[in-house]
């Protein structure tokens, strides 16, 4: 297995306590009602936002860790506040989600600032523009580009999950396989 997909994997398992250097960055958002209210939103295929949120942040850490010059912390804090809103657009006929991809970011960010005002520049950055390279403007910093092609990974591995029985049932069996091995840890 490659890093990103044990990262990816991962994400299904976390557990507070095991991985608490994860949760010390980002545990004061995820557990606010406003977070875990997007629980009952898709995200992609069978994944709710809940999971892709965590999996886009345990992502972006994995790498943030790895590259000297980012700020884990803020890549957590900008990652895990990325997809902060509160409709699901998939909704046909709803003319309120048209252009979601572009507009999105823009909602998200509006609802971060309202949940947490002492955001900084780096994760409203973060936030703002996770869509680019479809919305024209980069990132502006370093923890931006990553959370990016977190975002664009995990978008990948859940449309392929959904869309492929046999690389979904691969990924079931690496996710128990991996849940024993920290069960045993």
């Amino acid at each position: 297995m490659g890093k990103l997909y044990e990262a990816y994997v991962h994400s299904f398992i976390l557990d507070k306590d095991k991985d608490r250097d994860f949760f010390s960055h980002i545990l004061d958002l995820y557990e606010t009602e406003e977070f875990q209210s997007m629980g009952i939103y898709p995200q992609h295929g069978n994944i709710n936002r809940i999971q892709h949120i965590l999996s886009v942040t345990y992502v972006a850490y994995t790498i943030a860790q790895r590259r000297k010059k980012a700020d884990v912390h803020q890549t957590l804090r900008g990652s895990i506040l990325h997809d902060l809103f509160y409709y699901d657009w998939h909704v046909p006929g709803d003319g309120s989600h048209r252009l979601h991809g572009y507009r999105h970011p823009g909602f998200a960010l509006k609802n971060a600032i309202a949940l947490y005002p002492a955001i900084t520049e780096i994760e409203k950055n973060i936030i703002k523009r996770h869509m680019w390279p479809l919305t024209p403007t980069p990132p502006k910093y370093l923890e931006g580009f990553i959370v990016s092609m977190s975002d664009k990974y995990c978008a990948t591995q859940e449309v392929l999950l959904s869309r492929i029985e046999q690389y979904n049932k691969k990924f079931q069996r690496d996710v128990a396989l991996a849940a024993e091995e920290q069960r045993h840890a």
